[in-house]
């Protein structure tokens, strides 16, 4: 086998400037389409927008496709594809680009061969497997890769449940069988760029590379872009930078060609003159380039970023700034995607004051455990600045473990649930201190049932939430969550008794719907206590269209991994008020009858905690 000394070198030195450890476990059971090189990252949502079940067009998507449970297949309409973007097939090569990349890829295989055993197949791609927790190889068995790639290009995220997002994640990434009719590498592509969406860039990351680099298709080339730029880690696309740009066709590639020959020691200068001169790159776009250049082992300039009249932040823009520490202003931050604040959380160049931000929103979206934002809030205690917000937040947090009494940590757990403002900030903090109200002694005096229960539920700790059953009121929020969330609830519930659930507040209405349509959907009652119960709060589960047709064909089918896509496409709103109580019992009664009934179960908890 013969291994160049360019490969090396700039391997080694991508692994040293942009290495980032992947980190794919969450707690057990525990991510807009950011545009491309010339494109912002699409905005969010207006605060305070009333949410609703989206059958919207999906920015940057082929075609403008649009996705509606109730018209699942129909027709998409026409629009416009920015640029890059990857297809719902491979990007057509004109005779003579293909022949370059073909005698590219050719030369390339002279350089380096991978001997035979080393070689991963095409025919299972993903990179955790049961043991890690996630799905087996069979889990979209018999589905059309058409179809399940259409599926995953319309899904806009994000999704309403934290749950249904942290499964969503665990079927992407896992090694799975290539379907029929699609490629490994484009199968492969597909699932990075819905990651990517969902925020979840460590684990496209991951994907995209779990594929062999001369195994890569155009649309992996173009995914492995954006999974480059949402991580900050441009030193990703050096391995491809010979075979890239004939293969994607993007601007970008021929500004990575530049970096990558700095990063690997050569003179990179003339290649970013002639960027400049022919037009490929100019203002914050090209400096950002030469500051990532300049950072090589023959870099000799320092340059200064100004953003000043810049409007929007691109992918490329955010990618290169977050590689090289340059700070971005919060003005272009708040324009962007929300999947820009995952990303931002998850990454490793920035310190914990800057990923404490959108930490919360990362952590109600499953793309932060428990664990992680713990974490996250105790590299700040202890620091110097104890002025701000944060660091009282991480001192709480330490009292709500650690205190000598239970009063003080009963006193910490409520100053932090009482403190949060937002609606993920909320429910953030639950996560946040969910082993903390796991340690209480249950003759524990002055707590609030509802929050302490659903604050171990956040992060999947059931059973040890049911130690306080005895100490709930019936017809409460915390009996509702737990009634839901047993693993072990073999008595089935009369009509009567789930009616008798009295929620309050605003959305106490729909949080009785979504209980009747979970405890249905988890086979918690008889069929015809269950027909009583919807009756009695008017949830029409038996209204049939494409989506119900399709999910209940999948859990019939046991396809794990199918079913999770689809009940994703049906919770494809970024709040729970969006989520129809019928979808919610489709999702619970398929996932539980393919044998995923403890995320069932704890999506439906999760309802009752974040309305």
């Amino acid at each position: 086998m013969r291994i160049s000394r360019t490969k090396v070198a700039l391997g080694a030195i991508a692994a040293c400037l942009f290495g980032a450890g992947m980190a794919l476990g969450q707690d057990s059971p525990e991510s807009l389409l950011p545009p491309g090189f010339n494109e912002p990252v699409a905005p969010a949502a207006a605060p305070n927008a009333p949410p609703r079940p989206r059958a919207t067009p999906v920015p940057g998507a082929p075609g403008g496709l649009t996705l509606d449970p109730s018209t699942l297949g129909a027709p998409a309409t026409a629009g416009a594809v920015p640029e890059p973007m990857p297809s719902p097939s491979p990007t057509p090569l004109d005779p003579a680009a293909a022949a370059a990349l073909a005698a590219a890829q050719a030369a390339e295989a002279q350089r380096y061969n991978l001997p035979e055993y080393a070689r991963r197949s095409l025919d299972m791609v993903g990179v955790a497997g049961p043991t890690d927790g996630a799905l087996g190889s069979d889990a979209f068995r018999g589905a059309d890769g058409i179809y399940l790639e259409t599926l995953m290009r319309r899904l806009n995220a994000p999704i309403a449940s934290r749950w249904l997002s942290i499964a969503l994640r665990r079927a992407l990434v896992s090694r799975l069988d290539t379907p029929a009719r699609v490629n490994g590498a484009d199968f492969a592509a597909e699932r990075a760029w819905l990651l990517v969406r969902m925020g979840e860039s460590v684990a496209a990351r991951a994907v995209v590379q779990a594929v062999d680099p001369d195994n890569y298709t155009p649309k992996l080339y173009q995914v492995a872009m954006q999974t480059a730029l949402a991580t900050g880690d441009p030193g990703q696309l050096c391995p491809l930078i010979e075979d890239g740009p004939a293969a994607a066709q993007e601007r970008g590639w021929a500004m990575a060609r530049a970096i990558c020959a700095a990063l690997a020691g050569e003179a990179a200068a003339p290649m970013l003159k002639a960027l400049d001169r022919q037009g490929v790159a100019r203002g914050v776009d090209l400096l950002l380039t030469r500051k990532i250049a300049g950072m090589g082992a023959r870099g000799r300039q320092a340059v200064t970023i100004e953003w000043d009249g810049v409007d929007q932040l691109t992918a490329w823009r955010y990618g290169l700034a977050t590689a090289s520490g340059t700070e971005i202003p919060d003005t272009l931050l708040d324009s962007a995607g929300p999947q820009v604040r995952s990303w931002r959380a998850l990454s490793p160049m920035l310190d914990a004051r800057q990923r404490i931000a959108p930490a919360d929103y990362a952590a109600a979206r499953g793309v932060l455990s428990n664990a992680a934002l713990v974490d996250l809030y105790g590299a700040l205690d202890g620091e110097d600045d104890q002025a701000r917000a944060d660091y009282a937040v991480g001192r709480d947090l330490r009292t709500a473990y650690t205190a000598g009494t239970r009063a003080e940590r009963v006193t910490a757990l409520t100053g932090l649930w009482d403190d949060a403002k937002t609606a993920d900030a909320r429910y953030a903090r639950l996560i946040l201190t969910a082993r903390a109200a796991a340690r209480l002694p249950t003759d524990s005096q002055d707590v609030d049932m509802d929050r302490l229960v659903a604050a171990m539920l956040s992060a999947g700790l059931d059973r040890t939430a049911l130690r306080w059953q005895s100490r709930v009121k019936p017809g409460s929020d915390a009996w509702a969550m737990l009634a839901l969330a047993d693993p072990e609830a073999s008595r089935r519930y009369r009509a009567g008794e789930v009616n008798d659930y009295a929620p309050a507040g605003d959305n106490a209405a729909l949080k009785s719907k979504l209980f009747v349509a979970g405890m249905a959907g988890l086979g918690r009652m008889s069929a015809n206590e269950a027909s009583s119960a919807l009756g009695a709060v008017d949830v029409p589960v038996g209204t049939e269209n494409g989506w119900t047709r399709a999910i209940d064909r999948a859990a019939r089918g046991n396809q794990p991994g199918l079913v999770i896509l689809l009940a994703a496409v049906g919770m494809q709103t970024s709040d729970w008020r969006g989520v129809p109580p019928e979808v919610l019992y489709r999702v619970c009664n398929a996932l539980r009858l393919v044998g995923l009934g403890g995320q069932a179960r704890m999506i439906a908890s999760e309802a009752i905690a974040r309305l």
